[in-house]
């Protein structure tokens, strides 16, 4: 199996080996591009060097929450390790998997750290180790109460992130100071995955623009600057296709703010914004009620079977007003903006989502959207972004078939 690793993947799973360069370290921390191999083969190496070090420990998976740990790694991971000898048992309601291996039998809990206050979970519990999957995405008091808890004496924290920007806690205070952190620090690129044919990177390499690009195929630490879909031209805008098969509506709610509805039709498995609902008060003069802007929508989806309306999840009594029209379904949109940018990035450069020429407020919000200029954190600028959330409530929407894919380099 090991012969199927490139010689990074293997120094990243080994390092702790006893006769090994690197066994005296109390860390590593691997970063680098998406798809490099780096999330599988730290999670094999701290399985394989907690069962060999330690019998009836207590270890944390941390990611940003337990459904993207499970998705990115767990569910990887465990065919991987029972194929190596590894007997595995999940016990799903307490969220702790059970591994044995050489007579050794430890338990690993796993934890989600989404914002602030998810360090009061992992509060309490006694630890020989944690791993960190996708460590920058997490708050900094979750990750530092968790380190907190290894006090068993031979404990290792393990890192692994895609880059973000260079004023970013983790990048400055363990990456760049790894030496001082006594951490074994490994960059990794998508050469660095065998599994990854050279089509696959290519791929990979026409999915992101700008900041993303930067980040998630070169593996820089960089700041997101300019426009925040530069790619986006009037070559990609498309007239409204016929034989639609599936409608949907995506909105982001204000009244002294713009409210901004898309209209979405599916045909082919692609998704075309085909018409749009965008009031501004401003520019009207006049602010329009919840029910005013339901009679925008009902005009908005006339003559269409709607299967859903996605609405800003902080918008409950537009929600509420719709609800109790008793016509539309209505679901809450997911408002992580640094993720759902990305999401839209994707799905846009895939052709996965087209914006008709006819939606003149997306067009001309595509064209002002830009990154803020602060230093320390990664944000687009509150202006000209009412149709830009809504077209990202609904793309977040999606089922996320595109981060369902992996590569495993695993050689059966």
């Amino acid at each position: 199996m090991l012969e199927a690793f490139s010689e990074k993947q293997l120094q990243a799973m080994c390092w702790w080996m006893p006769g090994g360069s690197h066994t005296h370290c109390d860390a590593i921390i691997c970063d680098g591009a998406v798809r490099s191999g780096k999330t599988l083969c730290m999670g094999i190496g701290f399985a394989a060097w907690a069962c060999a070090r330690f019998d009836g420990r207590s270890f944390a998976f941390c990611g940003r929450t337990i459904r993207s740990l499970k998705r990115n790694l767990i569910t990887t991971l465990l065919p991987v390790l029972q194929q190596a000898g590894f007997a595995c048992a999940m016990r799903q309601s307490e969220n702790c998997l059970e591994l044995s291996c050489g007579g050794h039998r430890n338990r690993f809990y796993l934890f989600g750290g989404k914002d602030e206050g998810s360090s009061a979970l992992i509060q309490g519990v006694t630890l020989a180790g944690v791993l960190f999957d996708e460590v920058a995405l997490m708050p900094r008091s979750f990750v530092e109460q968790a380190l907190a808890r290894c006090s068993v004496e031979g404990s290792r924290f393990w890192f692994n992130c895609n880059p973000e920007h260079p004023q970013h806690w983790f990048y400055r205070e363990w990456i760049l100071q790894a030496g001082r952190k006594n951490a074994l620090y490994l960059h990794f690129t998508m050469e660095d995955n065998p599994s990854l044919s050279r089509e696959m990177r290519r791929r990979y390499e026409t999915l992101y623009a700008g900041a993303f690009y930067e980040r998630f195929v070169l593996g820089k630490w960089t700041a997101a600057q300019g426009l925040v879909y530069p790619f986006l031209t009037e070559a990609m805008l498309c007239p409204v296709p016929t034989g639609l098969e599936e409608y949907r509506v995506s909105c982001d709610y204000g009244t002294v703010n713009p409210a901004s509805f898309g209209l979405w039709g599916r045909k082919s498995g692609i998704w075309y914004r085909v018409d749009e609902y965008y009031y501004d008060s401003r520019r009207e003069g006049a602010q329009r009620t919840d029910e005013e802007h339901y009679t925008g929508l009902e005009a908005l989806c006339e003559g269409r079977t709607v299967s859903c309306v996605v609405v800003d999840p902080s918008a409950a009594s537009f929600m509420e007003t719709i609800r109790r029209h008793h016509k539309f379904r209505v679901i809450p949109a997911e408002n992580d903006v640094l993720d759902g940018i990305r999401r839209v990035s994707v799905a846009l450069k895939q052709g996965e989502v087209r914006i008709c020429a006819n939606c003149a407020d997306a067009i001309r919000e595509f064209g002002l959207y830009r990154w803020m200029d602060a230093a320390g954190k990664d944000a687009p600028v509150k202006e000209n972004d009412h149709a830009m959330d809504d077209i990202r409530y609904f793309v977040a929407s999606l089922p996320r078939e595109a981060d369902a894919f992996c590569a495993i380099s695993v050689k059966r």
